[in-house]
């Protein structure tokens, strides 16, 4: 199981950082040891004195494939939810200065938090998706698929042209404005649409 992000494709979130508008997805990847499993606490690591989140729609591979045409990228994925990309934005702003990876920053253990799943078919003909984040109740990030510099079909098509995707694999789809710093006995709670999808208090 492999787990694509997608970073910077909201545009309010790529300047909320201060980085440029990208011409073509950014792409980086998670282990199968960044997925926080079901029911598993999570812990805010101890190499970090600034964790973000930065909660993002999920798509969930349903099919193998490679080089993919954008118009039959739909049938490759079949359930969506709601995950948290965390992020030690410390360690990337000092990895980013230097012009290195971003690995120690974002792919750590149990760094991705995903919900339960929506199939597709539940939301067939939907065309704008909307999902949220409070964090201690307050609304800190909403977003909708619409905004998404590059859409699902495309992330998928573009993709498959560098990775074979399989069954299981997961994508990260990018975060909109709004990404904060979390603490210790914070309460994080994702949704899409009216459905909480995702619940998790930071220990």
């Amino acid at each position: 199981m492999k787990i694509f992000c997608i970073g910077r494709n909201f545009v309010e979130h790529a300047k909320e950082l201060g980085n440029g508008i990208p011409d073509e997805p950014v792409i980086f990847m998670k282990p199968k040891s960044a997925l926080l499993q079901p029911h598993t606490p999570f812990y805010y690591p101890e190499f970090t004195n600034e964790l973000h989140f930065e909660c993002e729609l999920v798509l969930r591979i349903s099919k193998n494939g490679k080089y993919i045409q954008e118009k039959f990228a739909n049938k490759y994925y079949d359930a969506i939810t709601v995950g948290i990309d965390f992020t030690a934005r410390d360690i990337q702003n000092q990895l980013k200065e230097k012009g290195l990876p971003w690995e120690k920053a974002k792919a750590w253990d149990n760094s991705a938090a995903i919900g339960k799943w929506i199939p597709l078919a539940n939301l067939k003909g939907k065309k704008e998706i909307n999902f949220c984040l409070y964090k201690n109740k307050e609304l800190m990030q909403q977003g909708s698929s619409t905004n998404m510099i590059f859409n699902f079909d495309y992330l998928v098509s573009y993709i498959s042209n560098f990775f074979s995707l399989n069954i299981g694999d997961l994508i990260f789809t990018g975060t909109p404005a709004g990404v904060g710093e979390i603490v210790v006995g914070d309460e994080l709670e994702a949704f899409v649409e009216d459905d909480p999808l995702l619940s998790l208090d930071v220990k």
